[in-house]
């Protein structure tokens, strides 16, 4: 099982069934707009740890979980990449994980607003590569809610704000980060999630395992 420090004093473990009713609350507290149904439970997460154990993450500040992030492995086309949340997530359950799927795909990654900007969101896909690495997988596949575009939708249609995203002139809160991790975007998927603040639209990403991601762990 994964269990290492930052040099923040956070640590980055694998999730156990005691976390789940704390990623329950702490799903509510990080999207507050998504669809409730669209949102893991504690029994969800319960099932994940049964599914797929080596990629479950959360961060925890002492006992308190304040980051995670939820993967599945897939046999994923990048010939016929449209797909949505619900397609993926079934119900919440992630029945859709194939035990021999070469790609680990990234359900969400979450931190708890009052733990923002400490090197967390990197952390766990530091953790998740780990595993990418350690099972033999091609990288990590994720749907990046594309967050900043909700507020700008109508400036510009969401092929325009994707154009300019890929072309450096908008910086998307999600998205951008996603890309300066190393994640290389693939397309843009409409009607993905019901959330507003992307207006249901998010970005299909890709994360080669030959690449490096960097996290600022405690010296061992």
């Amino acid at each position: 099982m994964f269990r290492k420090a930052l040099r923040n004093g956070l640590v980055v473990a694998s999730t156990a069934p005691e976390h789940a009713e704390q990623l329950e609350r702490l799903q509510e507290t990080v999207f507050p707009t998504l669809a409730d149904d669209q949102r893991f439970k504690a029994a969800h997460y319960c099932k994940h740890v049964e599914l797929f154990p080596e990629g479950q993450f959360v961060v925890l500040d002492g006992d308190r979980v304040v980051g995670m992030t939820t993967t599945v492995r897939l046999h994923f086309d990048f010939e016929h990449a449209d797909h949505t949340f619900d397609d993926v997530i079934c119900g919440g359950w992630c029945t859709s994980h194939a035990p021999d799927g070469p790609w680990m795909y990234g359900l969400d990654i979450g931190t708890h607003p009052d733990h923002r900007r400490r090197g967390i969101a990197r952390a766990l896909y530091a953790a998740r590569h780990d595993s990418v690495r350690r099972l033999g997988l091609k990288g990590q596949v994720t749907a990046g809610m594309m967050s900043g575009f909700g507020a700008r939708k109508h400036e510009m249609s969401a092929q325009e704000y994707y154009a300019h995203l890929l072309a450096g002139k908008v910086s998307d809160p999600t998205v951008s980060a996603q890309m300066r991790v190393g994640f290389e975007p693939r397309g843009l998927l409409k009607d993905y999630l019901n959330d507003p603040v992307c207006d249901n639209y998010s970005v299909t990403l890709v994360l080669d395992a030959h690449k490096g991601v960097q996290a600022d762990w405690e010296e061992q």
